[in-house]
């Protein structure tokens, strides 16, 4: 140090007492962060811990970081604590103190044993040191303050970022984990199991995902975090939480399907007592309907009356097979089945309203027939033409097709309208009586 010279001026006794102070100041600092680091929860679970993957390596590098920060902290110690003995000497400090206290404080005073400083994996989070391979390296005070707050950086970011991960994730996976075994034992009440439902399928697939991926979390928590862009602060960023979201949906899924088996046991009865009156009802329709197409063939003639199908014997099996179920509490197998049957049978009975609408189609057109001719005939007696012959026969001819078996609808539609024209005519054309004008006109047509 003698040999080279201080750097720069020689400081005076003013400079140096408040470049003490400040070093002083920066020494507390520091020592207070790497008392707090050495007692992090994080950095005393990564000691412990059995580590893999990108956290292995990350932890590795971090160790020899904190152990190269303490070798650098002792030797700013050592250096500052000589510092002050040689400004302590006299209150006036002499030109050979000034001179060797501007060395210490301004010159590249600290050394630093290569060894030491060689131990240092150098990673992004650390930075390569150069000169590992000499005995011993110096650096100035200003120096090395830098390069500790450089390793101290790195080695933070690290332990607070295995520590958030694993503060968040395990417990969270936990916690789902014990929903998950309530419902599985409310999923096994109502006989979802796996192999026998898609939800119990679910449950294991989720068990196992949730399993694999806490063993995966507690060893490499470094895997699962998500660094904030633009962010250089230790732990800037979260835990990435995507396989633990998707199973929470999927479980919630799980949920679901076995809350629709829960409400099937409680309305089992009711809904089976409704699919059996909806059935029955059909069955009595389709009774219906083959009786009214008897009718009609003897009483229409010249029609075309569809064919009236009997009922589906399957939807009596089913419904007896979803019986079944309910007797031997095979909840999972009945609520598709219900579901099922209760689209079915809604579909069976409007189809048997269906037939017997198409099939009693030619009665209700010819009770319209009907209702219009006593239409007109009311009409026309209203208007004092009840008694007039033409209309009488017009009238006469059209109800014998209507109320004879079998009826010919075309040609009694076909009566009913030259009535229909015939009053229309009476009631439009002037009335004459002096010359007769009733016979005159009858005459004529």
């Amino acid at each position: 140090m003698g040999v080279t010279g201080p750097p720069g001026p020689v400081m005076d006794r003013d400079e140096v007492d408040r470049a003490l102070a400040r070093l002083g100041a920066e020494h507390e600092a520091i020592e207070t962060s790497l008392l707090a680091l050495q007692d992090h929860a994080g950095r005393r679970l990564l000691e412990g811990a059995e580590l893999t993957g990108v956290t292995e390596e990350r932890w590795a590098s971090a160790e020899a970081s904190i152990t190269l920060l303490w070798a650098y902290f002792d030797a700013y110690t050592a250096t500052l604590r000589g510092a002050r003995e040689i400004r302590s000497r006299r209150r006036w400090s002499s030109r050979e103190d000034l001179l060797e206290l501007t060395e210490l404080l301004r010159g590249e005073s600290v050394t630093v044993a290569g060894s030491v400083v060689g131990s240092a994996v150098g990673t992004a989070e650390a930075p390569t040191l150069q000169g590992m391979g000499k005995l011993s390296q110096s650096f100035s005070l200003t120096t090395l303050v830098d390069r500790m707050n450089e390793l101290y950086a790195s080695s933070l970011d690290m332990v607070v970022t295995a520590d958030a991960v694993w503060s968040a994730l395990p417990a969270r996976i936990d916690l789902l984990a014990a929903e998950l075994q309530r419902t599985r034992r409310l999923a096994h009440s109502v006989g979802v199991r796996p192999g026998e439902h898609p939800a119990g399928d679910d449950l294991e697939r989720i068990t196992r995902t949730l399993t694999s991926l806490r063993e995966q979390v507690v060893s490499d928590p470094l895997a699962f975090w998500v660094r904030a862009q633009g962010s250089s602060a230790p732990g800037g960023g979260r835990p990435d939480t995507t396989v633990y979201d998707r199973e929470a949906r999927a479980l919630d899924d799980v949920r679901r399907e076995i809350d629709a088996v829960l409400t099937v046991r409680q309305d089992a009865e009711q809904r089976l007592m409704r699919l059996r009156d909806v059935l029955s009802r059909a069955d009595r329709t389709l009774a219906e309907a083959r009786a009214a197409r008897g009718e009609v063939l003897a009483k229409i003639a010249a029609t075309e009356v569809p064919v009236v199908s009997g009922p589906p014997t399957v939807l009596q099996e089913q419904l007896a097979t979803a019986a079944e179920y309910r007797r031997h509490a095979q909840w999972h197998r009945l609520s598709p089945l219900l579901e099922s049957l209760e689209q079915k049978a809604d579909d069976e009975l409007l189809r048997a309203r269906e037939s017997l609408t198409a099939v009693t189609q030619p009665l209700a057109v010819r009770a319209e027939l009907r209702g219009r001719l006593d239409a007109y005939k009311a009409k026309i007696a209203r208007h004092g033409l009840a008694e007039d012959p033409f209309l009488i026969e017009r009238y006469d001819a059209a109800r014998r097709m209507l109320w004879s078996a079998p009826c010919d609808l075309r040609v009694a539609e076909q009566a009913v309208l030259r009535y229909q024209q015939a009053a229309a005519d009476m009631l439009t054309a002037p009335r004459v009586p002096e010359q007769g004008g009733l016979e005159d006109r009858r005459g004529e047509q």
